[in-house]
């Protein structure tokens, strides 16, 4: 493909732009000062942006302009479906171990609570008091209007128009996978809020294709003795394999198990746990990243550097040695699926040396 010649123009920022003009081929001066004459000089395409500045914030600049493009912005509009904007911002959120902060506008935790007495009184009276958009215009569905409290004697239907009011069409075995963990915690909890049911989401629907699954986990630790824990994975044939193993404490030690079983040599780079609600009754969510020992290296999307692969993994339950092993073994089907995935590389050298032969 043959590359049109650009020339690129910025306003100077920093006293090395102010000093030196030709910096990156970016004369600030002279590629403004003859900006009509730069097509005779093989300039065809000019591009302007700001540094440094940040990115806006997609939802705000979305819901800006859903509530103000008419009478401030000429009719200007989106084509975005802004009822997907929770839904999406809680899966980035979960997909990269970044926790939303909670003070956030549109998509923050609080951007829709009322806690002072007279907020929450023009809310009864009037909803339009606080909130010029509604959680409902981002898919946000608030628990007290639904009408719905799940616990441990709500049935599949329940749980089915819950999830459906959250933005998630599940039939199926993806239900009855969904329903089974549901009913699992009803029995531990009063009641089960949204964001245990996201929670129970991310780990049964959103993950990669099973190659090892995680059976049973006992393990035994405290003041006294070595951690131990014993594990039993599924394997991919179907077959079961178990493992012991002793660490520094009880989620080591079961890593250590899973790593006996599978006999995959990687290197955890980083494990990260959050309570998903309040409570001691709280559903634990891990995060793992993993790098595999034999690396695979990718090229940078903007440095075009090559940087080592990494695999993420991600797990949810109310124990939080079982969620750990969850996330374990998630990244670890992740990065076996990739292993898999890759095409198998022939040697050349032996198909010469058989035809020569």
């Amino acid at each position: 493909m043959l590359l049109r010649p650009r020339i690129r123009t910025f306003i100077a920022t920093s006293e090395i732009h102010m000093r030196s003009q030709d910096v990156e081929f970016s004369p600030e001066d002279a590629g403004r000062s003859n900006t009509p004459g730069a097509e005779e000089l093989g300039g065809y395409n000019k591009w302007n942006w700001v540094q440094r500045a940040g990115n806006a914030s997609l939802e705000e600049v979305v819901m800006a302009i859903r509530c103000r493009g008419n009478e401030l912005l000429g009719g200007l509009y989106t084509g975005i479906n802004s009822k997907h904007i929770s839904v999406a911002s809680r899966m980035v959120a979960d997909l990269t171990g970044m926790v939303v902060q909670p003070h956030k506008a549109i998509v923050g935790a609080n951007a829709f609570a009322h806690e002072s007495g007279i907020h929450q009184d023009g809310m009864l009276k009037h909803k339009g008091t606080y909130e010029i958009i509604s959680p409902e215009e981002i898919g946000l569905v608030r628990a007290d209007e639904a009408g719905l409290v799940l616990g441990k004697l709500s049935g599949r239907h329940a749980l089915k128009t819950r999830l459906q009011q959250l933005g998630y069409e599940l039939e199926g075995k993806e239900l009855d996978d969904v329903f089974k963990r549901f009913k699992s915690v009803a029995e531990k909890k009063k009641a089960v809020a949204d964001e245990d049911l996201e929670a129970l989401l991310s780990d049964e629907v959103f993950q990669p294709t099973p190659i090892w699954a995680l059976q049973d986990l006992q393990v035994v630790c405290g003041t006294m003795g070595l951690p131990t824990a014993t594990v039993k994975l599924i394997g991919p044939d179907g077959s079961e394999h178990i493992g012991a193993c002793i660490g520094t404490g009880p989620v080591d030690a079961a890593y250590k198990a899973v790593d006996q079983i599978v006999k995959e040599p990687v290197t955890l780079l980083e494990y990260s746990m959050n309570s998903v609600t309040e409570g001691i009754d709280a559903i634990a969510h891990t995060r793992v990243v993993l790098r595999a020992i034999q690396q695979y290296s990718v090229k940078h999307p903007q440095s075009g550097k090559s940087v080592q692969r990494t695999f993420s993994g991600s797990g949810a339950g109310e124990d939080v040695v079982v969620s750990s092993v969850r996330a374990y073994v998630s990244a670890l089907n992740k990065i076996l699926g990739f292993q898999s995935s890759r095409p198998t590389v022939v040697s050349v050298r032996t198909e010469e040396s058989q035809v020569a032969a």
